[in-house]
């Protein structure tokens, strides 16, 4: 939001605020809707004359989703298919979708293609392929085109500090390992024992700034006419979790606590994009590619104590 409206673009952002926070919306630009909503969603494209839709409306966490698969089914499928209703009701012909990695499962060669098996391990992904798939139905009959986003790890913080991950639980590791600087409670590793250098998963961290960029570019691909298609948001520069600690460790000069613990369910030992298709189509070049400068963005906004509410 904060890049499309530097960007000269007008926004109406949608959230039920059940994991989301009033305070990183400017005022007058929030309506307070669930997905559900079919009428209200479509009654809003209608009155703010809607041109194009960024849905990141979806629950994340790939333990939960061993734990609760029918939560994930009913607000990724269900609240998608409800929004893709409203935009055909209101006449609005262009989503970018917020998908994942999780779509390609347990690939066994990095860096992943776009063109790898779709084969998700977990209710998570497997959702993201749902809504992928209802994408190419909506496209094919009504003319609803889209972009999908496999993003890998999101991560950092607004460079300046303003805004920053606020999960509650917080899962995503670099937060948790922040956490476990600030407060002294050690953070759990899940699984030593990964066919990777030091036994631990490898991801891919792409900054939340860069990822916000690719959105913009998506939308202007498909306002400008452009087809629908996939693409992987990622660095192609895959970090070990013992490597993220080492990270954490000299950007804050402080030993991170962490105790370990048994693999979770429905994780994957790497997961490592091939971006070249978004460089080359859409142009996508991502300035905060370091580690480092992840882990420091990351670090500015937790130790000011983000902004909770």
């Amino acid at each position: 939001m904060r890049l499309l409206l530097q960007q000269g673009y007008e926004v109406a952002v949608v959230d039920d605020l059940s994991r989301g926070y009033r305070h990183n919306v400017p005022p007058g630009c929030l309506y307070q809707l669930s997905l559900v909503e079919t009428n209200a969603l479509t009654e809003l494209m209608r009155q703010t004359a809607c041109e194009a839709v960024i849905h990141f409306a979806g629950l994340i966490s790939v333990g939960e989703s061993m734990r609760e698969p029918e939560r994930y089914l009913a607000n990724n499928v269900g609240g998608s298919l409800s929004l893709l209703t409203a935009m055909v009701q209101a006449g609005v012909k262009h989503l970018v979708f917020s998908s994942t990695a999780a779509v390609y499962g347990n690939p066994h060669t990095t860096p992943i293609l776009e063109s790898f098996p779709i084969q998700p391990v977990n209710p998570y992904g497997e959702s993201k392929v749902m809504v992928e798939t209802m994408l190419r139905w909506f496209d094919q009959i009504h003319r609803l085109t889209n972009i999908s986003l496999r993003y890998f790890n999101a991560s950092g913080a607004d460079p300046e500090g303003r805004l920053g991950e606020e999960h509650e639980p917080e899962t995503h590791l670099i937060p948790l390992v922040l956490r476990a600087v600030m407060t002294g409670e050690p953070a759990t590793i899940f699984g030593n024992d990964y066919d990777t250098p030091d036994g631990t998963c490898i991801r891919d961290y792409v900054h939340v700034d860069d990822l916000a960029q690719a959105h913009i570019l998506a939308v202007e691909h498909l306002l400008g006419g452009g087809a629908s298609d996939q693409f992987n948001v990622g660095t192609g520069t895959g970090h070990t979790v013992l490597e993220i600690i080492r990270a954490v460790e000299e950007v804050t000069g402080k030993k991170v606590p962490y105790l370990w613990g048994a693999r979770r369910d429905g994780d994957a030992a790497s997961l490592v994009a091939a971006s070249g298709k978004l460089r080359g189509k859409l142009g996508w070049n991502p300035k905060y590619t370091g580690l480092s400068t992840i882990v420091e963005h990351a670090w500015n906004f937790a130790s000011k104590g983000g902004r909770r509410s």
